[in-house]
């Protein structure tokens, strides 16, 4: 059996992301690869670096599908499916509207697949082939296959992400986690993870897990045996776990050189609307200064759009962005996506601004109508910010306060910075109007 696994990217998205530096693989196809055994054979697109062939020779086509590349990840999938490819949908989209995604496959994989994409597999090979394949609880995290990674095409050292733990104990009303996960954080044995980190030839990686430092005593037995290894490496934290000094200490000796930390914001009010209070404002000086401290580089997430966000957050985001001496942002757009508390409110309010679901990017558009301001507003202040954000002038007062690995930094802030000269396809709002919204040229001039 011939297996085609494809990690989609559309237009937009690619559009947005060309150009960065630290774009680093998705996972998730290159892990189903290593469940496809011999006779069987498998191979992986990446649109990210590649183009899909809808006339590639396959038996079997799995796609796996976020909510921003649904309407791109349908109209593919139809296509295979007139060439008479059996095609298989499975990722976020899929699991949070299982009956939506059906229409355009002949079978989903819902939830986590580590038992039923095996079982999908030998019923194909088998010729038989049931509409949807779902586990009936949360799988063990034990003796998983290693991705494989030397079918990631030009990747190269971005091809390196791990996990090592799964589920994220919060509920911030604008994640899908705990509608995709059970709430229950599973572990792999420390053994298993240290062992596929020995064998990946790069000396960076980066985990790709929602949040490592979730449950201390394993985060502490996980980086005791990194100790040695001499790698490099980058995770995602929640605020407040940053404030145990033992356990950056143990991170820092493990080789964590950048820590990606939720900010989400720097208003109290925005942060108790998105079930975010954990993150204490008053905080954050310290909590970067800490991980400076410690020779680790803080990427923030910062998030416009909540309903305290008014024409004046974007000016005082930067000035305190600037003051923390944060090293770089990955700078969103307020999100509803399907299922996530957020959606149903803004559902029931009629403040969703459309249906099209590759306006829920985060990146590229607006999907909902803001509180305090106009989508139009939301967006050029956005836009706003990331050209602030990443000048020359605001980079070098950053990382002068900073200190911290300052050209590891100097390099990734200039890819962000090149990555506004791309142009994004299409309206950033839904039925904008070119004399009502600032494009990318302009904000470029």
């Amino acid at each position: 059996m011939r297996v085609l696994l494809i990690t989609p990217e559309n237009r937009f998205i690619r559009a947005f992301r060309r150009g960065q530096l630290n774009n680093f693989a998705q996972l998730t196809m290159a892990y189903l690869a290593g469940f496809v055994r011999s006779p069987h054979r498998v191979r992986l697109v990446d649109e990210y670096t590649q183009s899909v062939n809808l006339d590639a020779p396959c038996d079997l086509v799995g796609i796996t599908c976020n909510t921003p590349n649904a309407g791109h990840v349908y109209r593919m999938a139809d296509g295979f499916r007139k060439r008479g490819r059996l095609v298989v949908l499975g990722g976020p989209h899929p699991t949070l509207l299982p009956d939506e995604a059906s229409h355009h496959a002949d079978a989903l994989v819902v939830g986590e697949a580590e038992e039923t994409w095996p079982r999908l597999l030998d019923d194909v090979a088998h010729g038989r082939l049931a509409p949807r394949y779902q586990a009936s609880g949360p799988p063990a995290l034990l003796g998983l296959p290693h991705p494989r990674r030397v079918l990631m095409a030009d990747r190269g050292l971005l091809a390196h992400t791990v996990i090592a733990t799964r589920g994220c104990p919060h509920r911030c009303t604008y994640c899908n986690l705990r509608q995709l996960y059970d709430p229950l954080l599973r572990f792999r044995p420390v053994d298993e993870v240290a062992a596929e980190i020995r064998a990946m030839p790069s000396p960076i990686f980066a985990f790709w897990d929602d949040q490592l430092f979730a449950h201390p005593d394993y985060a502490h037995r996980l980086f005791d045996a990194l100790a040695g290894l001499r790698r490099q490496w980058a995770a995602m934290v929640t605020l407040s776990s940053t404030r145990d000094e033992s356990l950056l200490a143990a991170a820092a000796r493990a080789g964590c050189v950048c820590l990606f930390v939720g900010l989400e914001s720097f208003s109290t009010r925005s942060l108790a609307l998105a079930n975010k209070s954990f993150n204490i404002v008053e905080s954050y000086a310290e909590c970067v200064a800490r991980l400076h401290a410690r020779g680790i580089a803080v990427q923030a997430g910062i998030v416009f759009g909540f309903d305290d966000d008014d024409a004046g957050c974007f000016t005082r985001t930067l000035d305190e962005a600037t003051r923390l001496g944060l090293d770089g942002a990955t700078v969103s757009l307020l999100t509803p996506l399907p299922r996530t508390p957020l959606f149903e409110q803004l559902e029931r309010a009629g403040r969703l601004l459309t249906r099209d679901w590759s306006y829920f990017n985060g990146k590229t558009a607006v999907a909902l109508q803001p509180a305090r301001m106009s989508p139009e507003s939301l967006w050029n202040g956005y836009m706003w910010f990331r050209r602030r954000f990443y000048s020359p002038d605001c980079i070098r007062e950053r990382l002068h306060r900073s200190r911290v690995r300052t050209l590891q930094s100097c390099v990734l802030n200039w890819g962000y910075a090149r990555a506004l000269d791309n142009p994004v396809p299409g309206w950033p709002v839904p039925g904008g109007r070119r004399d009502a919204v600032l494009d990318w040229a302009v904000v470029r001039g």
